[in-house]
């Protein structure tokens, strides 16, 4: 089979489209027919280096695909070949075949294509397993999303507006800000021309934000304890502005605030699991039923991906970008 590969860490240039080993299904894998891929920031930083996959990943990138299932292990009883799958990947996924285990597999939703379905693994995964497993957000209370155009942060705000939450978003565009607005956020604030603990406020009565979900980091920690309301709970999922940051205790406590910190990727097995069945109770019935929808800002041979972790870097894409096969 082909995949991509790295040549050397390094820019989007070293990405390249290379003839590898075909995956063989362990007894609790499948072996999946890529038709397409998701592309994420966790790509880019392992393209780069800085990011390694987790012992006895594949070493390509892609932590979502939908595709076809080719062969199944022995132990697997489920799914069978010719079955139509998305997955949760902990790599691999920019290739014609990868193998998964079991557990991390989703049916594709009858109201998407196939090709559409590699949108949804990681997007529902994180959204659920940090907004509703970890920070509990429940109808009512008010979620913050930074960079509530990406894939994540439009999934974000469709699963909490349906859960009843009041939606605030920050994003870098006008045009963002307005497909944030088609989605259902309530409270929309353009961070390159305003301060985002200010407007919540004011938008909130003082309140603030019950829940925020964050993919900035170190740079925005002093403002997000900011802007918590109390007894509020900060999930972040990102570093994409920095990994250290000073944390003051004092703001913190004056909160009754909580800060949790997590990756999917490296996850065991298990716990994947547990959050693809959470996922597939709660979440797609509504994707099944057209109420919930992936937004997609284009598909894009995988042979381009370079181009697409280019438009990726520059963060003029809305909603994720598909890589197919």
């Amino acid at each position: 089979m082909h995949a991509i590969v790295i040549a050397e860490p390094g820019g989007p240039e070293v990405l390249q489209w290379a003839a590898v080993e075909d995956p063989q299904p362990g007894p609790s894998e499948v072996v999946i027919d890529v038709t397409a891929a998701g592309v994420n920031r966790a790509d880019l930083m392992q393209r780069e280096g800085h990011y390694p996959p987790p012992p006895g990943a594949p070493v390509y990138l892609g932590l979502e695909c939908s595709g076809t299932i080719a062969a199944v292990g022995s132990e697997v009883t489920d799914w069978r070949p010719g079955d139509q799958v998305c997955a949760l990947l902990a790599g691999g996924g920019y290739a014609e075949r990868v193998a998964v285990p079991a557990g991390q597999l989703l049916s594709v939703p009858v109201a998407t294509t196939l090709t559409e379905a590699a949108a949804l693994p990681e997007t529902t995964c994180t959204v659920y397993s940090n907004v509703f497993m970890g920070a509990r957000l429940a109808g009512g209370e008010t979620l913050l999303i930074h960079g509530g155009g990406s894939g994540i942060g439009t999934m974000a705000i469709q699963l909490a507006k349906h859960a009843g939450a009041t939606v605030a978003v920050t994003a870098g565009s006008a045009e963002k800000l307005d497909t944030c607005r088609k989605l259902g956020a309530d409270i929309t604030i353009n961070y390159r021309e305003e301060d985002f603990v200010a407007k919540l406020k004011d938008a909130t009565d003082g309140h603030g934000a019950d829940v925020i979900l964050d993919i900035v980091g170190a740079a925005y920690l002093a403002r997000n304890i900011a802007a918590l309301a109390p007894d509020g709970r900060i999930a972040n999922i990102g570093m994409q502005q920095g990994r250290k940051a000073e944390l003051d205790f004092g703001a913190l406590m004056a909160k009754r605030g909580t800060i949790m910190s997590t990756t999917l990727r490296a996850r065991p097995a298990a716990q994947k699991a547990q959050i693809v069945a959470a996922v597939r109770e709660n979440v797609w019935p509504l994707i099944e039923a057209g109420v919930i929808r992936p937004v997609i800002d284009r598909e894009l041979p995988m042979t381009q991906a370079a181009e697409a972790h280019r438009i990726m870097t520059a963060s003029t894409h809305l909603g994720k970008i598909l890589l197919y096969v």
